[in-house]
């Protein structure tokens, strides 16, 4: 853990980690509601995202922490942060600049579509 503040306790007991530590970000864009892309948080990835207005993430391919945009500029800036009710996934509000995804598209869910049944209420 690097030399910072930690998380406050009060947060930290609230999440339900992975067996690596982690937690599922859904990141979501503020306004239209739009799903922009997933990612991963530790409890300093969370601490920083809490405390300093931008997005950061673990990497768990790199094993270091990484900020959204800082070699993109496709920046995401936080708008609010919601912890499920199983304490085990987080929603992050955004507003983001540029493309989310690392491929180029607005979305990492852009064109990705698999072949579904659509269900109907009855």
């Amino acid at each position: 853990m690097p030399d910072s503040p930690s998380l406050d306790p009060s947060i930290a007991a609230r999440l339900k980690r992975d067996e690596a530590g982690l937690v599922c970000a859904v990141v979501q864009q503020h306004d239209t509601g739009e799903v922009l892309m997933v990612g991963w948080m530790d409890d300093e990835a969370l601490r920083r995202t809490l405390t300093s207005g931008r997005v950061t993430f673990w990497s768990r391919s790199r094993a270091e922490y990484w900020r959204k945009g800082d070699t993109s500029g496709h920046l995401q800036h936080v708008r609010g942060v919601a912890l499920d009710c199983d304490g085990d996934a987080l929603l992050v509000r955004v507003d983001q600049v540029g493309p989310a995804c690392h491929t180029g598209t607005h979305s990492c869910f852009d064109g990705r579509d698999l072949p579904a049944v659509q269900g109907a209420r009855p």
